[in-house]
């Protein structure tokens, strides 16, 4: 028996907003889009385009309050390129909620306040 590990799923609240920050913050673009007949829920499945994880972003209608992240103490990773480039693009963003510059890494978070780490490609 086999398993692949396909997405990840995070609940937002404001679904244009959210993209528009993967997009930018990440470079992050839409590969599928799924709207309930009812109008009651939407997910869009964002990708990086290499590698074959996504994360799907779930808006429900109905849901008015924050998210209740709790501690907050999972998150998603993302490696770079260009680091330095990202962490200009970043702090412009004003995004970076949280830096170790002796790991030589810091995060991000999104709208929702889900945290996004951010590593150099060269990181082992």
């Amino acid at each position: 028996m086999n398993f692949r590990y396909v997405h990840n799923n995070i609940n937002v609240l404001n679904l244009k907003e959210s993209i528009a920050f993967y997009q930018k913050a990440l470079g992050l673009t839409i590969q599928k889009k799924k709207k309930a007949e009812d109008g009651s829920f939407e997910l869009v499945f964002l990708t990086d385009r290499e590698a074959k994880h996504n994360i799907e972003l779930t808006w429900l209608r109905d849901r008015q309050d924050p998210y209740n992240l709790g501690d907050n103490e999972i998150h998603m990773a993302f490696i770079t390129d260009d680091f330095e480039a990202a962490y200009r693009l970043h702090k412009e963003m004003g995004c970076i909620c949280f830096e170790n510059k002796a790991m030589g890494l810091y995060f991000i978070s999104d709208p929702d306040g889900y945290w996004i780490e951010i590593l150099p490609e060269d990181r082992d």
